[in-house]
């Protein structure tokens, strides 16, 4: 039998964001690290990030990253991005297009920094950015804070290198590996439109 979700826009639609959703809270969802892909048109690149919110009512999805990354640059000069969601055992595939806001030492960076566990604190006490050379293997930390002994307000100090990127979704692409037959689809967020796509 195939899902409610198998020929219906709205269903898929319903389908996309709950998973998303789930993946906010969920260690174990597939959706929870997708791919983010930014650059411009000589240096585009990818890395795994981690989702930390969904705004369906909004279509924003959000994650965290360090001011100092390599992709903050690329943001500031190209907005629009592309985020890859694979689920194996649900056999989805949701492509989304998007346009970034950098958000660094605001009312959206407080609420999220206040949210972030100790230990999560850890990525924005490197001494130097992410990406920058070193002449030896290091987790960048001092000696004393590598092995998570530091208070959370020792951990405070990473505040001012944090940032949350809120991802505008435009588009949505859909893709269903049935034994059935493959459905794919795509939503036009800013149009309202939706297309039938051949798999």
């Amino acid at each position: 039998m195939q899902p409610a979700y198998y020929e219906n826009f709205n269903e898929i639609k319903k389908k996309i964001w709950l998973m998303l959703d789930d993946a906010v809270t969920n260690r174990s969802s597939q959706f929870r690290i997708p791919t983010f892909i930014c650059g411009d048109q000589s240096d585009f690149d990818g890395r795994i990030v981690v989702l930390r919110k969904s705004d369906k009512k909004n279509n924003i999805v959000q994650f965290h990253s360090d001011i100092r990354s390599d992709k903050i640059e690329k943001l500031k000069k190209n907005s629009k991005a592309a985020m890859l969601f694979y689920d194996k055992e649900e056999k989805i595939q949701v492509r989304l297009k998007v346009e970034c806001v950098l958000n660094h030492k605001n009312d959206i960076t407080k609420e999220s920094w206040s949210k972030t566990q100790h230990i999560s604190r850890k990525c924005y006490l490197v001494d130097n950015g992410p990406g920058t050379e070193s002449d030896n293997p290091t987790s960048g930390l001092k000696p004393e804070l590598d092995n998570f002994e530091f208070t959370m307000e020792q951990s405070e100090e990473g505040y001012k290198n944090f940032t949350v990127i809120q991802c505008k979704v435009k588009s949505i692409e859909w893709l269903y590996l049935a034994a059935k037959g493959h459905r794919r689809a795509k939503f036009d967020l800013e149009n309202n439109k939706n297309t039938w796509l051949v798999p």
